[in-house]
């Protein structure tokens, strides 16, 4: 697939929910540089990552919808003129869906349908792409990983995530309705969470170098994981959008290689030259639903659009730290800010 897919949204009508979000906010961004029509459907509720200084300088260029996806009635109305949807709102807590696991299923699964539904009876010549998670597979039983390892989930989080991975395939098959997921794996970068350590801990590690705080790390900092970058991903899903070829289909999104979380905070801490690190026992709660080693093969995907990782974790590092000692008021408040250490 040449540059071809990005000329596809010039003129669309494109909807993002999640969209006020990390992964949606920079999506959001290429979307206007192609020159789509973009409405962001978010709920803007506190703790989720939504952020209205995610879309600083394009906000006058894109229209915001404040909006819960499990009002059946309210996602009637949003999706019925939409070309194409990129469904990324969740709840990607895996601790939190084990605290309250309720929440996690009306976010995760029964929004699904509700989005899927809505789509299904007011506009079914849509194209969905909905944004999946390596969490779904559980503990691999060997690496790299590939789509047709078995779904095995090891918490809340992983089971609805698979549940609304399978509604969108299930109404791709049997009702029409155009759906794909990514499986995206360690996703970074800028405008992601980084008030508290619940939403990924990169961005923790991040927000911690940047203060000149210590890193801990869980055991001996040998497990593996591959990291992609969010301009990365963000082109993966307008592939997505613009390609039939991915229709009912899952695809794993990844970063190029695997690297262990001593070598990962390694290279964080020569970019902020700041912080230290520390080795500590696995807290029980987290070590129940550790998955261990995991690494992605995204062949499949490059197979059927083109897409690669293309930013190298130490300039996307740079790129994300650069950012966030610009706008670090933005993203956490003066209550939460840590003296260094």
């Amino acid at each position: 697939m040449t540059a071809e897919y990005r000329q596809f949204y010039r003129g669309r009508r494109v909807m993002i929910t999640g969209g006020l979000g990390f992964i949606g906010s920079n999506l959001a961004r290429q979307l206007v540089e192609a020159g789509a029509d973009v409405l962001l459907v978010d709920s803007l509720i506190p703790d989720y990552g939504g952020n209205l200084f995610n879309i600083d300088g394009i906000a006058d260029r894109l229209r915001v919808n404040v909006a819960d996806v499990r009002q059946q009635t309210t996602m009637n109305y949003l999706v019925r003129d939409r070309d194409v949807i990129f469904n990324l709102a969740g709840q990607v807590s895996h601790i939190d869906s084990m605290r309250d696991p309720y929440t996690d299923l009306e976010i995760n699964c029964r929004s699904q349908l509700t989005i899927l539904e809505a789509c299904r009876y007011n506009n079914p010549k849509t194209k969905l792409v909905f944004a999946g998670t390596r969490q779904v597979y559980g503990r691999p039983e060997s690496l790299p990983v590939t789509e047709v390892h078995l779904v095995r989930p090891t918490d809340v989080n992983g089971i609805n995530k698979a549940a609304g991975e399978y509604y969108h395939l299930l109404y791709n098959n049997v009702f029409g309705v155009r759906a794909c997921s990514l499986r995206l794996t360690n996703v970074y970068g800028p405008r992601q969470l980084i008030k508290h350590s619940r939403q990924g801990f990169i961005a923790w590690f991040i927000r911690l170098a940047i203060e000149n705080k210590p890193i801990q790390i869980y055991g001996d900092g040998s497990q593996l994981r591959d990291f992609v970058y969010v301009d990365d991903v963000a082109d993966a899903f307008l592939r997505a959008g613009a390609s039939d070829a991915c229709n009912g289909e899952v695809f794993n999104v990844g970063g190029d290689r695997a690297i262990s979380h001593r070598e990962l905070v390694g290279i964080l801490l020569g970019i902020t030259g700041a912080g230290s690190v520390e080795y500590v026992d696995w807290p029980p709660d987290k070590k129940a639903i550790d998955i261990g080693s995991f690494y992605a093969d995204s062949s499949k995907f490059k197979g059927a659009t083109g897409w690669r990782a293309a930013v190298p974790l130490a300039d996307g590092l740079r790129c994300t730290v650069d950012f966030y000692r610009r706008h670090l008021n933005r993203y956490i408040g003066e209550e939460e800010r840590t003296e260094p250490m």
